[in-house]
């Protein structure tokens, strides 16, 4: 029964990391979309820098969730920090 229910417990948790990481997947299909064109507008490039952003903020919880797993502790407890956290942290 202890199996049974880690093996429920791990994939519940894996799912909310699949959650995290489909998002990350639209976010970059959405970029490549926008960088494969000819031509660039200034809405496209704000967008792809909306679209760099937000990808460095789901990038970044998602490492928190796995940090917190590896710790042992809950990786629910992550949360999504703000952009000018991530960008102050990465510089």
């Amino acid at each position: 029964m202890a199996c049974l229910l880690r093996y429920y417990v791990i994939n519940a948790i894996d799912m909310e990391d699949m959650q995290v990481l489909n998002h990350i997947k639209s976010l970059t299909e959405n970029e490549e979309k926008l960088w494969s064109k000819q031509d660039i507008s200034d809405e496209e490039v704000r967008k792809l820098h909306q679209i760099k952003l937000e990808l460095d903020q789901y990038w970044d919880l998602l490492k928190q969730r796995r940090a917190l797993r590896d710790a042992g502790e809950n990786p629910d407890q992550a949360e999504a920090r703000d952009v000018d956290t991530i960008e102050n942290y990465k510089n």
